[in-house]
């Protein structure tokens, strides 16, 4: 049986092995060899780890930087946000313009390039006036499977992904956002607000808020890790297969597509494939 090592904190204990363990000294090490860094937070389970983990190695030379944009939900700002006072770090709030680029809301196969190229360009000039060495940002050696044009612009600005080069997975990045009692550890996958459109679909700040609200309706009746897909009139529920006994509610599935049509579709359906995670390759 392989043996176990314990990694604990004031709230909470979780059993994790001693390669994760080992990986996370590593990690550690590596930034704090930055002398100062800036990281790319969003709220979601790699980030928020690798946020963590930067505090823990630089304290205040670690900046936490969260980008407020249309594409981004106001529920996740404010997990984030919460999550960065309630552990002390060094929250840095700023403005990505990305809506404001029609490259961007054009939404063909690069969108994902032009957002993270706009993140960098601030970061960027955020590290120059705080003289901090590097951006770091949450991909994980699961991004190298899928087409992610976001890692062609991290490439081109020479961000650093330190958990992919440690090589810390989304299982162990669960487990040790567990043991250090992280809110994140158990977040269904999360995308900006922009993935709900098909590809070639022209984005709109208008529907950008339409989704959100969609979305908020249906975690409002229990469902976690749903997607709207936005289709102009016609709002696609794509749910986790857990969430299949509480649809099948007749009542549940009548205030759902009250909510929804109130909100501005005028119909509502439920795709049978289920919830699917984001990447162009799926």
């Amino acid at each position: 049986m392989q043996q176990i090592a314990t990694l604990a904190t004031s709230q909470n204990t979780e059993t994790v092995t001693p390669e994760m363990a080992e990986k996370e000294g590593r990690l550690l090490a590596l930034i704090k060899s930055y002398g100062s860094a800036i990281v790319a937070y969003s709220g979601g389970v790699d980030s928020t780890y690798l946020a963590a983990v930067a505090h823990d190695a630089l304290g205040t030379r670690a900046l936490i930087a969260t980008a407020q944009s249309p594409s981004m939900a106001e529920s996740e700002f404010e997990f984030a946000a919460q999550v960065a006072s309630e552990r002390g770090w060094n929250l840095r709030v700023v403005k990505t313009a990305e809506a404001e680029d029609p490259r961007w809301l054009r939404n063909d196969l690069d969108r994902c390039y032009f957002c993270k190229s706009e993140l960098f360009i601030v970061l960027e000039r955020l590290a120059a006036e705080e003289k901090i060495a590097r951006i770091l940002y949450g991909a994980i050696p699961e991004d190298q499977r899928d087409i992610r044009p976001g890692q062609r612009a991290a490439t081109e600005f020479q961000v650093a992904a330190p958990l992919a080069e440690i090589g810390i997975t989304k299982p162990e990045i669960r487990a040790l956002s567990r043991a250090r009692s992280l809110p994140s550890w158990d977040k269904p996958q999360a995308a900006c607000l922009a993935s709900r459109f098909p590809t070639g679909t022209t984005i709109s700040v208008e529907e950008l808020r339409q989704i959100e609200r969609a979305e908020a309706a249906l975690a409002q009746f229990g469902f976690r890790g749903h997607r709207v897909r936005h289709h102009g009139v016609i709002a696609r529920i794509e749910l986790q297969s857990d969430d299949w006994v509480r649809i099948n509610d007749i009542a549940t599935r009548q205030s759902i597509t009250q909510a929804l049509k109130l909100i501005g579709y005028q119909h509502v359906t439920l795709d049978l494939a289920g919830y699917k995670p984001a990447g162009l390759n799926q």
